[in-house]
This record gives structure tokens, sequence and C-alpha cells, in this order.
């Protein structure tokens, strides 16, 4: 873990980011707050990667509703 002061961070922000990810970052304010830096995990996803749902629903009436829904148009 490493510890840095507000002013520091100020001056090594890119720095610190990039360390953040290896390792814990602590910024100590002079009043003496402190705040941990922790990287977002990011989650590169389709947006048509949906969670399915657990349905009994025959496939015949799933096919049926998706061409009645397309007559109406």
């Amino acid at each position: 873990m490493k510890i840095y002061t507000y002013s520091q961070a100020r001056q090594k922000l890119a720095n610190i980011l990039e360390e953040s990810k290896s390792e814990e970052v602590v910024i100590r304010r002079r009043g003496g707050d402190t705040f941990t830096i922790v990287p977002k995990k990011s989650r590169r996803r389709s947006p048509f990667d949906v969670q399915g749902l657990k349905k009994l629903i025959p496939r015949e009436d799933i096919l049926e509703a998706i061409r009645e829904s397309r007559e109406r148009f």
C-alpha cells in the first residue's frame, strides 16, 4: 500500500492511477481524511448480451408471438 499526500496526488495523478491497478493507493489530506483509489473493473459486454429467463414456454408459442408482433407493422 502506498500513501500520498493530497499535493503529491495532484502532481502525480496519472502515475497514481496506474499504480492503483496493482496495489492499494491511499491519499491523505491535511485534515486527516483518507481516500482509497480502487480501479473499477471494466466489463466489455455487448448491449445485446442479456440474461435469459427461465420460463417453461414452448418454442412454438414464442415463434407464434414473434410472427404476430411482426404482422402488426
